[in-house]
């Protein structure tokens, strides 16, 4: 989001983050066919797995975190570099384009294949007998079981999400950062205002695209065989359970996005402006 066509910094969530996006996780999985308030999930999962069955699934988010960052920002920076203007100015419009992009990207190269092992872990930790000993031998199993398109299911739900996501997110970014600075390009951001701006664009993006996150976790759990495609878990969801389950996990991954999506662009923002400095590039 740097208004410098220079350094692209591939800076993954921290850690802390990740760490926060498990119980998140928890909220959408846990008893996917019955509504569950997110304080009864913490509750139910605390008292029959502990604190540390909320941060179940916890490997695959971290080890996800890294190369997801990298190819979200990298194609973001590569994509508006080209789409600025003569002032190296881009709009919002074309913020979004950019976004879309990126989140395309990050979705075919990185997010299904994690987030799908993700689910399957998540969902294999509550089962009665868990077949997993770990995320490596979950993935070994994965693959020896359904085979490398094992890894691969949802993939046009998570292409949907990912991209509608970071398009909205990219978009409010651009669009509140084009209003901060108005008609000078070059006035300097506070790092708490990119975190508020930060903190919008992600809670913007939850509710602008949580049912794609839902219907996107359905496919990619172990129960994923009972939809035909998308659209058909889509419908099936909307015929069972009701509109309202779309919605399912909304304020666990509030609270989680806003403060990821937040800390990321601080992140991103300040460490391109210090490497911009003593990294020239043509």
């Amino acid at each position: 989001m740097s208004g410098l066509p220079g350094f692209v910094s591939p800076f993954p969530r921290p850690r802390c983050l990740a760490a926060a996006a498990a119980p998140a996780g928890r909220a959408k999985l846990t008893h996917p066919g019955k509504a569950i308030m997110a304080g009864d999930c913490v509750k139910q999962t605390v008292n029959g797995h502990g604190v540390k069955g909320l941060y179940r699934g916890l490997s695959s988010l971290v080890y996800g975190s890294i190369p997801k960052a990298a190819v979200r920002f990298g194609v973001f920076e590569f994509l508006s570099n080209k789409m600025r203007d003569e002032s190296g100015k881009l709009d919002s419009k074309r913020g979004l384009l950019c976004g879309l992009g990126a989140g395309v990207a990050e979705a075919v190269f990185v997010v299904c294949p994690m987030e799908t092992v993700k689910v399957k872990f998540i969902h294999d930790q509550t089962s009665a007998n868990p077949k997993f000993k770990g995320f490596f031998h979950g993935v070994k199993e994965i693959i020896r079981v359904e085979g490398l398109k094992g890894t691969y299911q949802g993939l046009t739900a998570t292409v949907l999400k990912q991209g509608s996501n970071q398009a909205i997110r990219f978009y409010v970014m651009t669009s509140m950062r084009n209003w901060y600075k108005g008609d000078d390009p070059n006035k300097a951001m506070n790092p708490l205002m990119t975190g508020l701006f930060g903190a919008v664009a992600g809670a913007v993006s939850v509710f602008g695209n949580t049912p794609l996150d839902v219907i996107k976790t359905r496919m990619q759990g172990l129960e994923a065989h009972k939809y035909k495609s998308t659209l058909d878990c889509a419908v099936k969801i909307m015929k069972h359970e009701g509109p309202k389950a779309f919605y399912k996990g909304t304020v666990p991954r509030l609270g989680r996005v806003c403060m990821d999506v937040a800390i990321v662009f601080i992140i991103y923002e300040e460490v391109v402006k210090v490497l911009n400095k003593v990294w020239h590039t043509d």
